[in-house]
């Protein structure tokens, strides 16, 4: 399988990257970023792009995929709608636009969050901006998923880019462990849910195309047998 990657030098991108790499079905991680990772490994091949809603310029670059796990975003706090709606939508919708056109089969994931309003009438800003970008991901003629975890422990190695965020993963690392007995369906890490998009883009994989947490965290368990 070749996965291509948009985000991976967030926190969640940090733990779809981990478990791409270590999958032994993938054979090829494309990572398109506006600045090359530190990381180096025989499957990765980072493509460095600007331009996040025009990809004419590496277009060739992005055929023969077999999924992409969309992980780029920002928070909303100090932004407008305006800004907001060009990262979290306008970044979003050019990129499944073009990989679709290139790779008909391919498999879409992308990263929302708890709360998201698919209706369009909720206060949030933020949260009508991921419903309007869901509802036109699972429009398109194509296999989509829509990640949608609340509370998640980053975890070997991935750091949250908000400041306001790391402070508050200083105070709960510690007590993941608790929580995770305490609130299993509410919780998850970084490396679950890339495993769980590896599982998802599996073919003949059953799960719905709007995920929880609990969701996240049942395709992510290690499978018997």
């Amino acid at each position: 399988m070749r996965v291509i990657i948009f985000g991976a030098s967030g926190m969640v991108g940090h733990g779809t990257l981990r478990a791409c790499l270590s999958d032994d079905d993938v054979t090829e991680v494309l990572a398109v970023v506006r600045r090359p990772l530190t990381l180096e490994h025989p499957k990765l091949r980072q493509i460095v792009h600007i331009d996040f809603t025009d990809y004419t310029a590496i277009e060739d670059q992005l055929r023969n995929l077999d999924a992409c796990f969309f992980c780029l975003g920002v928070s909303a706090l100090g932004l407008d709608e305006q800004e907001y709606t060009r990262v979290t939508h306008d970044y979003t919708l050019a990129a499944a636009r073009t990989l679709h056109a290139a790779n008909p089969a391919l498999t879409f994931v992308y990263v929302s969050g708890a709360g998201t309003d698919s209706t369009g009438r909720g206060r949030q800003m933020w949260a009508r901006v991921k419903g309007r970008t869901e509802n036109e991901l699972l429009a398109m003629p194509m296999r989509a998923y829509m990640f949608r975890p609340g509370y998640i422990q980053p975890v070997n190695g991935a750091v949250s880019r908000t400041a306001s965020y790391r402070a508050l993963y200083r105070v709960t690392g510690s007590l993941y462990p608790l929580l995770r007995r305490a609130l299993p369906r509410h919780v998850t890490t970084t490396d679950a849910v890339g495993r769980a998009m590896l599982a998802v883009a599996t073919p003949h994989t059953t799960a719905p195309t709007v995920l929880t947490n609990a969701d996240i965290n049942r395709l992510a368990a290690p499978r018997s047998g």
